[in-house]
């Protein structure tokens, strides 16, 4: 039996710029499963939030907001179209502002249990690539293989710096690296779910990969482990990849 033909529950954590998504969806066009971008579903409440003019310290406020609001995730081909009470908002979920504001909300309590059940229901069948912050240490510790997907801070500043300007001319790296900085503090101090490796995760540096070779590594050790003909022995570990 091939990698490919297992239902399999995968999880990729990391760091903003890190390619979290463009490296998730390659992998799952790979395996034939659907993609989840979980940091998506954040960005989605810090939209609302933001559209409400609900102040980031008002927990009641938000917590109202979630209750009257609708975050529908309408299955497709690959993946889900995000909804939020019937718009799409897909084109506003990118921006450093949002990007920020996603942060905050996510260390909110009643936030992140609006989107647990959320997310652990969309699990539910597997054949999923679910990317994310905190996918293999708190929404699926029992996941099949866990990933955490990390760069130098500098290369992923630029890399989230060029995403960026193609839809921003005002953007400066400067800016863009600053922000990105804060937003790695703000993840990994938070008491709610910091942004840490799971204790079984397989650490993927790509400071000095391209995506397809990211990709190429997280589909090696799937199929060392889960695969008849596996690409490399199952006590081996290919060079670019590390447990922790």
């Amino acid at each position: 039996m091939s990698a490919t033909s297992l239902a399999l529950l995968i999880t990729i954590d990391g760091p903003a710029g890190a390619g979290k998504t463009t490296v998730s969806k390659l992998l799952a066009e790979r395996l034939g499963y659907r993609y989840l971008d979980t940091g998506s579903l954040y960005r989605a409440v810090a939209f609302g939030v933001m559209t409400a003019q609900i102040s980031l310290h008002d927990d009641i406020g938000i917590q109202r907001l979630l209750k009257d609001s609708r975050l529908m995730l309408e299955p497709v081909t690959s993946g889900f179209h995000l909804k939020w009470n019937d718009q799409d908002i897909s084109g506003y979920l990118r921006t450093s502002e949002i990007s920020m504001m996603a942060s905050a909300v996510s260390a909110k309590p009643v936030v992140r249990d609006f989107l647990l059940d959320v997310q652990r229901k969309t699990g539910q069948n597997k054949s999923l690539v679910c990317e994310g912050r905190d996918m293999g240490t708190v929404v699926f510790p029992n996941a099949d293989i866990k990933f955490f997907l990390d760069a130098n801070p500098d290369i992923r500043a630029l890399r989230r710096y060029r995403e960026l300007t193609c839809s921003a001319s005002n953007i400066t790296l400067n800016a863009v690296s600053k922000d990105m900085r804060e937003r790695d503090r703000n993840d990994r101090r938070r008491v709610i779910a910091p942004l840490i490796p799971a204790t079984d995760a397989i650490i993927v540096d790509a400071s000095n990969m391209d995506i397809s070779a990211v990709v190429t590594c997280m589909t090696a050790a799937i199929i060392s482990i889960f695969g008849d003909i596996p690409m490399y022995s199952i006590h081996e570990t290919p060079a670019c990849l590390e447990k922790t």
